[in-house]
């Protein structure tokens, strides 16, 4: 069972808190840029040109901040649900015999893929199992996740 430790929770946020501390960082910086401006401690073509970048910053940093909230937020539900799935779990430690209520207890769905050559009994073929509040475990759209998580920690 895949686990998700509250630290990769906690890591996952700082992007987005550094994020939200450069846009601040950014306000203040364009104010005393504008204040330089009228005080004409910079040229006007300096100004133009770091205001422009400036915006352009926080232009992205306000596209970004909305995505990683959201992912944050998946990352919470995901967290609440593995605990969840673990606790119905310890209910049912000592497990004899697998019964349909069982079954129907930890697992959503199966999903059988189709063989990779028609009519042959050793083919290879993709089962998928769904988890109750957990879901699909392992898959290669999580390892991308967690590589993406890891790109922008860093």
């Amino acid at each position: 069972m895949r686990k998700t430790p509250i630290s990769t929770t906690t890591s996952n946020a700082l992007p987005m808190l550094t994020r939200g501390r450069r846009e601040k960082e950014l306000t203040a910086l364009f104010k005393r840029l504008y204040e330089d401006n009228v005080l004409g401690r910079i040229p006007d073509e300096q100004y133009r040109i770091l205001s422009s970048e400036y915006t352009q910053e926080q232009a992205k940093l306000k596209e970004d901040i909305p995505a990683l909230e959201q992912r944050l937020e998946k990352l919470k539900d995901s967290l609440s649900n593995v605990a969840k799935f673990v606790e119905r779990a310890k209910q049912y430690e000592d497990i004899s015999e697998l019964t349909p209520e069982l079954l129907h207890l930890f697992i959503e769905k199966i999903v059988v893929g189709e063989r990779a050559e028609k009519y042959s009994r050793a083919a290879p073929q993709e089962i998928r199992i769904y988890y109750r509040d957990v879901g699909l475990m392992d898959t290669p759209e999580e390892t991308d996740l967690a590589a993406m998580a890891k790109e922008e920690a860093a």
